[in-house]
């Protein structure tokens, strides 16, 4: 199986100590790092919740509004069913997409900098 990762180095990794992970902790860098993930993640989970509760609100409380036939066999509770999972799939693509052009280059770079001792 191919992948895009490559291989384990051999190389061992300096342990940084509590002092230095602290010192990151408390650095702008990492400030920004945590601010990035979570203008991200901390929206998109209150609109998701939000967008559910309201699903679930509407299958008890407008259960003739759920009912309404949009075609065939496929009614309004079924559609907004179905685009649960297509927005749960998409909120994960889109994560995937911010995190690996914005937040990766990031933390790799604290990373190799305390392992690396620089």
């Amino acid at each position: 199986m191919a992948t895009d990762a490559p291989p384990p180095s051999k190389q061992q990794h300096r342990l940084p100590t509590t002092e230095e992970f602290t010192e990151v902790q408390e650095s702008a860098e990492f400030g920004e790092l945590r601010r990035s993930y979570r203008s991200f993640a901390f929206p998109l989970t209150v609109g998701f919740i939000v967008w559910y509760l309201l699903y679930v609100l509407l299958s008890i409380y407008a259960g003739d509004f759920m009912g309404t036939k949009l075609f065939g066999n496929i009614n309004v509770a079924l559609a907004l069913g179905l685009a649960q999972f297509v927005t749960t799939f998409l909120i994960a693509w889109w994560y995937a997409r911010h995190a690996a052009a914005k937040l990766d280059p990031k933390a790799d770079a604290i990373k190799s900098r305390m392992e690396g001792g620089a």
